[in-house]
């Protein structure tokens, strides 16, 4: 690991394309400004992390079975209202508790 100390309004360049600018310096926080070409990703570490654990979890999961659950999710929200509005608004009476039309 390559440590590099910068301020504020500092840069450091890595290879040919990619600038990442120190912005500001706050107690125990830094704003960086990454410059890069669109094809190369930039994502914060706990980003990444996150979507490897989540591929993982779902290792199992073909694009067919996801398809499936999707229609079942879909389904299940839609065969279940009847009418616009809550429940509560449905029933004749308001979010505010008061007496709504037709009640």
């Amino acid at each position: 690991m390559l440590i590099v100390r910068r301020r504020a309004g500092q840069a450091i360049l890595i290879g040919e394309q990619v600038e990442v600018h120190v912005l500001e310096i706050q107690q125990g926080r830094v704003k960086l400004g990454v410059v890069a070409p669109r094809e190369v990703p930039v994502v914060r570490a706990e980003v990444r992390l996150t979507r490897q654990l989540n591929l993982e979890a779902a290792g199992g999961v073909t694009p067919e079975k996801a398809e499936e659950l999707a229609r079942k999710l879909k389904a299940r929200a839609g065969g279940g209202r009847q009418g616009v509005g809550s429940p509560r608004q449905q029933s004749g009476v308001e979010s505010d508790g008061e007496p709504g039309p037709g009640a």
